[in-house]
């Protein structure tokens, strides 16, 4: 809640936020599409393409966009987690994303990443068989198809459960973390460094969106290319 000590300061940028409202949209899609099967299966690739190209966006961004968007400002060592953890630790380890904030984020991008690989080299012999399978071994296509379907969906499920648990913990809290990422500010200390979040940032980041579907295109047509 805002006070006389605090105004509102960006700290997520308009491309961060598109990043996370298209991701959550893209993630369930592909839970449904995954679930029904049959004639969904082409809009489950095609939705699994997109989370690729957005998970290429978002670790670009996190190199080049806005101040607490990037990787920099929330890769915290043991030492800062553990004194987060018992309430040691500065404030500005709360501005983006806190240590167990990036925790969350890192196993999440690692979980889908995960998942978008083994769906490239899928291959169920019955209804879909993923872009690159060919380029592997069928014997490896067929423990990725298992693990996608499997563990892979599992862990997924579990992280996108365990982010609404702590998005609501966090809310219960008093910090409004969804109101934050739809409008982009925080309510605080004047002296916090805000994130840049302009013109020149919103024409870099359509460079590196295009470069990122780019790049997705080029990955889902490389068997093609080497055969």
């Amino acid at each position: 809640m805002a006070d006389e000590s605090t105004v509102a300061v960006r700290v997520w940028d308009l491309p961060t936020r598109l990043f996370h409202g298209l991701l959550v949209l893209a993630v369930v899609g592909l839970v449904i599409t995954g679930n029904l099967g049959g004639n969904w299966l082409p809009w489950h690739a095609r939705l699994g393409y997109a989370v690729l190209a957005l998970l290429i966006f978002r670790v670009l961004w996190g190199l080049v966009g806005g101040r607490w968007s990037r990787f920099g400002s929330f890769m915290f060592g043991p030492r800062m987690l553990l004194a987060y953890l018992r309430g040691r630790a500065p404030a500005h380890v709360e501005v983006g994303h806190s240590p167990l904030g990036m925790l969350s984020v890192l196993a999440m991008l690692v979980g889908l990443a995960t998942q978008v690989a083994t769906g490239l080299i899928t291959d169920d012999e019955i209804a879909f068989t993923g872009p690159l399978a060919s380029l592997v071994a069928s014997s490896t296509a067929y423990a990725a198809t298992a693990w996608h379907k499997g563990w892979g969906k599992a862990i997924v499920l579990t992280l996108v459960g365990l982010h609404v648990a702590a998005i609501i913990v966090y809310q219960l809290r008093g910090k409004k973390l969804v109101a934050a990422m739809i409008h982009g500010d925080k309510w605080l200390p004047a002296h916090t460094p805000a994130s840049a979040d302009g013109a020149p940032q919103r024409w870099r980041a359509l460079g590196v969106a295009t470069f990122s579907v780019a790049l997705t295109w080029a990955i889902v047509e490389a068997a093609r290319w080497l055969r």
